[in-house]
């Protein structure tokens, strides 16, 4: 029965793709007071990758997000994850009568399911005549889901409800879109610059010989998505700050800089570039590897870590767990070769 139930209301939440977005300009819907019509969303992005698009009512502003064909997702440290579900406003009165309606004349989800299902949104119980009295007053909320369908994308099973305009949604319903809400959603759109580490020397290092290691620091600066419902005013900003970069030689027969591996941000830059003069001193951000490499390569591990804080409509922010983002490049290492005379 339990199965029977999802699949009902699977029928009942999920619909088509409904909006193609204009790459480069603004977000906007082609349908319905907020392009919803009733029916899912999946995002269009520009070539960048970084335009506006709308997803599932809520509409995501990457336009000061991390870009470049290395940028990606970062990674919770800690067992939180957003939202894999949420709900939002889909419905005025009249589109959810046009959505419904077809759907218990078809006689698809049973007598039993379209007479609850009419008692509810026809018969007063609680909603009549689909709260056409409201029209203008309000949405109907309903659940969309994470478009990569992660862990608990299924379990947003609340029956679609009227939130009044101005009102907050029922606090009894887990990840209805809040400004908080929204920060987390933003979160999982939040993209940061790739993290491959400037090495000097830069094509292979000597056995025994410090190793500096920095980054760019134009690419290392804070990052932000906003996630926003326009149609009732609602919004927030994730901000993802770099931290600190780890280093992880890739090989135990190896010391870092410092020795905890952990460089520090320091002036907005990681690490310190390597210059003329600097062979006698060492390195605040780097490695030095004791054994050779052989015939191969060590895969040295660079791993960036970013704060993250938010902002919403109405004052509200707070702190959302820490990211990571990092990658792998190989590393050669060389022995000093002695020279006779």
């Amino acid at each position: 029965m339990p199965a029977l139930i999802r699949t009902r209301r699977l029928l009942v939440t999920s619909g088509l793709v409904a909006v193609v977005l204009a790459a480069g300009g603004p977000a906007h819907a082609e349908k319905g007071f907020g392009g919803t019509d009733g029916e899912t969303q999946e995002a269009n992005a520009g070539k960048d990758g970084t335009v506006s698009v709308t997803v599932g009512g809520v509409v995501f502003d990457r336009s000061k997000n991390g870009s470049g064909k290395s940028a990606g997702a970062l990674t919770s440290t800690t067992s939180w994850s957003p939202p894999p579900c949420w709900y939002a406003p889909k419905y005025t009165p009249d589109q959810l009568k046009k959505y419904l309606e077809p759907t218990w004349e078809a006689g698809s989800t049973g007598y039993e399911w379209d007479a609850k299902q009419r008692d509810r949104y026809v018969n007063g119980q609680p909603y009549k005549d689909f709260n056409k009295d409201k029209t203008g007053k309000g949405y109907f909320w309903d659940s969309f889901v994470n478009k990569d369908f992660p862990p608990g994308w299924d379990s947003c099973e609340e029956p679609i409800f009227w939130v009044d305009q101005g009102d907050p949604p029922p606090a009894n319903i887990k990840n209805a879109v809040t400004p908080e809400v929204l920060a987390e959603l933003a979160y999982a759109e939040i993209r940061v610059p790739g993290t491959e580490v400037t090495l000097a020397p830069a094509n292979q290092t000597k056995v025994n010989l410090p190793t500096w290691a920095w980054l760019d620091a134009a690419d290392f600066k804070p990052v932000s998505v906003t996630a926003s419902v326009p149609v009732i005013g609602v919004s927030a900003t994730a901000t993802a700050r770099p931290t600190s970069l780890r280093i992880e030689p890739g090989t135990k027969d190896a010391e870092t800089y410092p020795a905890s591996g952990v460089c520090p941000i320091d002036n907005g830059r990681i690490g310190e570039p390597y210059a003329k003069g600097k062979a006698d001193r060492t390195p605040p951000c780097g490695v030095r590897y004791l054994r050779s490499s052989g015939n191969g390569t060590y895969p040295l591990q660079a791993t960036v870590t970013w704060e993250i804080d938010w902002t919403g409509s109405g004052g509200a922010n707070g702190d959302l767990p820490d990211g990571t983002f990092g990658a792998t490049q190989d590393v050669v290492v060389q022995e000093i070769q002695a020279v006779n005379r």
